[in-house]
C-alpha cells in the first residue's frame, strides 16, 4: 500500500512539473529595449524583429538592425475607440507566421518590438504558439507607452487621472521611455535586407 501512495504521489509530482513548464514556456519573456540591445550584440543568432506597420518603420523610425513584419497591416477604414477616431489595422496573423517561419529557425533567439509592447506581446504569443522557442517580448516598445505610465495599474489609473485634470502638456504623448528613450541607435532609412519580405517580389506589369 505503501509503495502504491508512493507511485502516485511520484506521479503527481512529476505531472505537476511538467504541466507548469509547459506553461511558461508559452509565454514570452518581458524584456527591456537596453536588454534586447545588449543580446544583439552579445548573443549569436539573435534577431529584432519589428512587427509595426510600413508608415511607422519608415516614417517614425526604426532600429538599423531591425528586420520588418507587420503583425497588423493599416487599413483606410476610421472607427471609434474610446472618445478618439482611429484608422483600423487589419490583422496578419497567418501570414507573419508563415514568413517569420521562412527566414528565421525556430531555435533562433527572436527579440519582438512594437510601438509599446501591445502588438509585440500578442506577435509573441503567436510565435511560441507555433514552436519557436525563444522568444522576447521588448516590452517597452520602439517610443515606449502613453505618458505618464505605470506597471502598478493603481498608480497608472491615479496619476493619468491628475495630469488628465490638470491639463499636463505632455499627457497621453510618447516620450516616457522605449527605445528611443535609452538613445539606441535608430535610422529612418531602410535597408532593403531588413524590409518586409513580399515587399521585395516585384509585381507583374499589366499586359497592354
Amino acid at each position: 500500500m505503501k509503495k502504491l501512495f508512493f507511485i502516485l504521489l511520484g506521479s503527481f509530482i512529476w505531472l505537476t512539473a511538467f504541466f507548469q513548464v509547459t506553461i511558461w514556456a508559452e509565454e514570452p519573456k518581458d524584456i527591456l529595449s537596453i536588454e534586447a540591445y545588449d543580446m544583439l550584440n552579445t548573443v549569436p543568432n539573435t534577431y529584432l524583429i519589428d512587427v509595426r506597420t510600413r508608415a511607422e518603420y519608415q516614417l517614425i523610425g526604426h532600429p538599423p538592425m531591425a528586420y520588418l513584419f507587420p503583425y497588423f497591416f493599416l487599413t483606410n477604414k476610421l472607427g471609434k475607440k474610446g472618445e478618439n477616431w482611429i484608422y483600423q489595422f487589419n490583422k496578419n496573423k497567418k501570414a507573419f507566421v508563415e514568413e517569420i517561419r521562412k527566414k528565421f529557425q525556430k531555435t533562433n533567439n527572436l527579440l519582438i518590438l512594437c510601438r509599446d509592447g501591445t502588438r509585440s506581446i500578442l506577435a509573441a504569443k503567436e510565435l511560441i504558439k507555433n514552436g519557436f522557442k525563444h522568444v522576447y517580448n521588448v516590452k517597452d516598445g520602439f517610443e515606449g507607452p502613453l505618458f505618464p505610465f505605470f506597471e502598478d495599474k493603481n498608480r497608472h489609473k491615479f496619476y493619468r487621472q491628475l495630469a488628465h485634470r490638470n491639463k499636463i502638456p505632455t499627457y497621453n504623448h510618447r516620450h516616457f521611455y522605449g527605445w528611443q528613450w535609452w538613445g539606441l541607435p535608430w535610422t529612418y532609412d531602410i535597408d532593403s535586407k531588413y524590409i518586409y519580405p513580399p515587399d521585395k517580389i516585384p509585381k507583374k506589369e499589366k499586359k497592354k
